[in-house]
């Protein structure tokens, strides 16, 4: 007898030689949240766990060329996208997700590194705002928002993205010291109430927290989650990841993603 396949869950990004984020970290996720992990290659980095050195991007031709002939044989349940690198590698997925109207799209609009090294060449904030009719739903954090939007608030970024096409929006507060020992963190969903979601503020720097939130994001919605509730124990997820993360290196912890072994332990109803 057969076994169902698992959803597959395709992410467009960068390599990460430390895993801590880009496609390595994203297919980690969609591993251990049950997902047939798969992913297109968009540019490859020099970095350990404080910063990036280098990067380049690959050329559109080629992620194109990735995406074809993956998508010739697997049937793609959500797409995720994090560092596309340049432009045109953006405009090449763009024209891939079209072809598959029905399905979810969750963006991480990553243009810098957690250090602020570039991971994109000019033109990048342009180019991922053109993506925004395409996009089930984008995880900024507030700074990330407000250099996408150029709006003066998070509250006022996240109006912007849904205006410009974006159907819902998952802003994470974790840059906003204001709130104390909480991190409050934001759904937007195109002509519904914003939700928050507060969870206990974690010591320390992560590398990947952002790529965790998004590609676990993705996985929920892979297996038919409504948005919220998807968003809701994406975030769980990614906490729980946080205070089991490693530091392997001289820089940022690395969340643990491997996390089905704990899950005995997990609370995922979104209560800290």
């Amino acid at each position: 007898m057969s076994r169902a396949c698992p959803p597959v869950a395709l992410s467009f990004a960068a390599h990460d030689p430390t895993v801590g984020a880009g496609l390595s970290a994203d297919l980690a996720v969609f591993a251990a949240l049950g997902c047939q992990p798969a992913g297109v290659l968009t540019g490859i980095t020099a970095q350990d766990s404080a910063g990036v050195h280098a990067f380049e991007s690959l050329t559109s031709d080629w992620v194109h060329r990735q995406a074809s002939v993956l998508l010739a044989d697997f049937k793609p349940a959500v797409f995720k996208a994090g560092a596309l690198c340049s432009p045109e590698v953006v405009a090449a997925v763009a024209r891939t997700i079209a072809q598959f109207p029905g399905v979810p799209f969750v963006l991480d609009p990553v243009i810098a590194s957690g250090r602020g090294d570039a991971l994109g060449r000019e033109g990048m904030r342009e180019a991922l705002v053109s993506l925004m009719p395409l996009v089930s739903v984008v995880t900024p954090n507030v700074p990330e928002a407000l250099l996408l939007t150029g709006a003066d608030t998070g509250q006022e970024a996240a109006s912007r993205l849904l205006d410009w096409g974006a159907r819902a929006v998952l802003l994470t507060g974790t840059h906003d010291e204001s709130t104390g020992d909480e991190v409050v963190n934001i759904l937007y969903i195109s002509g519904e109430n914003a939700i928050s979601h507060r969870c206990l503020r974690l010591p320390g720097h992560y590398h990947g927290s952002g790529c965790t939130l998004a590609s676990s994001l993705a996985a929920f919605l892979a297996q038919g989650q409504a948005m919220q509730s998807a968003a809701v124990k994406a975030l769980r997820y990614t906490w729980e990841t946080l205070v089991r993360a490693n530091r392997p290196g001289v820089g940022q912890a690395i969340p643990d993603r491997l996390l089905g072994r704990h899950w005995a332990d997990c609370d995922f109803s979104g209560k800290q």
